[in-house]
């Protein structure tokens, strides 16, 4: 049954919670929830059996944490703090595609974040046209015509990729919700990725699947390049997905080795032990 925390903007935010230990929050990116991602639920499901507290939310604006207005970056921002808060304050993200990005941001603006997980993340060069993409997305979206908003965003995957997309009625209905995708985005295209994201002091693995698209491998590259000791790898994966099995083993492995080094772990270990028992 699903849990839910109250943002500080006041959104209604859906999730799901297992296991016991440090925590990771799976930040999905451009247009999943929880009711259409099993390999997300999967994977946490597996983590909770290798002693990790899961995360698993349905985004601002999808599944269960419908909401109203514009739904911003900020807003987004604000979910994920709430969620660390629920997690005892301090939390491994997990990014997919987009929420990549979204992840990149939280940890920059100093949410208690304490690592960063990021799965093909699609980040272009400085100033390839992200900034102008984001914004007809939000004509788009600002014009009430989802469906275009979804086209735009949608515009470089391949066409059968769109067909699925477009197949699903609520994918449309919850367009509005790719705002803050395009937002980081355009944030993350916006300066050489050593200005955006070498303040970043906590550990980060980026990932791409063993078969991806040509953008993932130089965007794993660049992000390693621009953060103090991050790496990169490849993992068993195809289309942009990753195989549960194996990425539940590494980012166990991830997550108990980066919350040992941790020096605020163990506070946070303590909250989220008086969490469960209270």
């Amino acid at each position: 049954m699903s849990e839910f925390v109250t943002t500080s903007n006041g959104d209604r935010v859906a999730y799901d919670r297992r296991g016991d230990g440090p925590a990771l929050i799976f930040v999905a990116g451009a247009g999943p929830w929880r009711e259409i991602d099993p390999d997300t639920t999967r994977t946490a499901e597996l983590l909770a059996e290798r002693g990790v507290t899961t995360i698993v939310y349905d985004r601002v604006g999808r599944g269960e944490s419908a909401t109203g207005g514009v739904i911003t970056l900020e807003r987004e921002l604000a979910a994920i703090e709430a969620l660390i808060g629920v997690v005892g304050g301090r939390a491994a993200l997990c990014g997919h595609s987009s929420g990549c990005s979204i992840s990149l941001r939280a940890a920059v603006d100093g949410l208690p974040v304490a690592a960063l997980a990021l799965w093909e993340a699609p980040l272009a060069p400085p100033n390839s046209g992200a900034r102008e993409w984001a914004d007809e997305v939000n004509r788009w979206i600002d014009a009430g015509e989802n469906a275009a908003a979804l086209d735009e965003y949608m515009k470089d995957m391949p066409p059968e990729i769109l067909d699925v997309v477009r197949s699903i009625p609520a994918m449309v209905e919850q367009a509005p919700s790719l705002r803050p995708d395009g937002e980081s985005l355009a944030w993350a295209e916006s300066a050489p990725h050593a200005q955006l994201f070498g303040g970043i002091r906590v550990p980060v693995l980026t990932m791409v699947g063993e078969a991806t698209y040509d953008i993932m491998t130089p965007a794993a590259e660049s992000i390693t390049a621009a953060i103090p000791g991050a790496s990169w790898k490849p993992m068993p994966g195809s289309e942009h997905s990753w195989e549960p099995e194996a990425m539940a083993a590494e980012l166990a492995a991830f997550v108990h080795a980066t919350h040992a080094a941790d020096p605020a772990a163990s506070a946070t270990t303590a909250t989220i032990t008086a969490t469960a028992t209270n």
